[in-house]
């Protein structure tokens, strides 16, 4: 099966998000401060080009608000797959977000 080349921006994006453990989430402007750009919007379009959903772990980047976000499969396997792994939804949004946020 031919995959999509991928950019090299969008691989960066996936190394970044590579360090996010399970029980942890992230947002996409923290992952693109790791990559030394403010782009955020394109580290979501990144995200939503994700071919590989479990092994590029996009389900854990959610809003810089808390809040899940979108995601490939719909915001309620999205939310399945977090709290799966221990994170907490309440109202569409992470529970002690400050304490479960991984920064670079």
């Amino acid at each position: 099966m031919h995959r999509p080349a991928i950019s090299d921006f969008q691989q960066r994006c996936y190394e970044v998000l590579a360090r996010v453990p399970a029980g942890r989430v992230t947002t996409y402007s923290e992952i693109a401060k790791a990559l030394g750009s403010r782009a955020s919007r394109a580290v979501g379009t990144a995200m939503a080009q994700n071919s590989q959903l479990i092994t590029i772990p996009c389900h854990r980047v959610v809003r810089s608000d808390g809040s899940v976000g979108e995601y490939a499969l719909g915001q309620q396997e999205k939310t399945a797959l977090l709290t799966k792994e221990g994170i907490t939804i309440r109202k569409g949004k992470v529970v002690d977000f400050d304490q479960v946020i991984y920064r670079f």
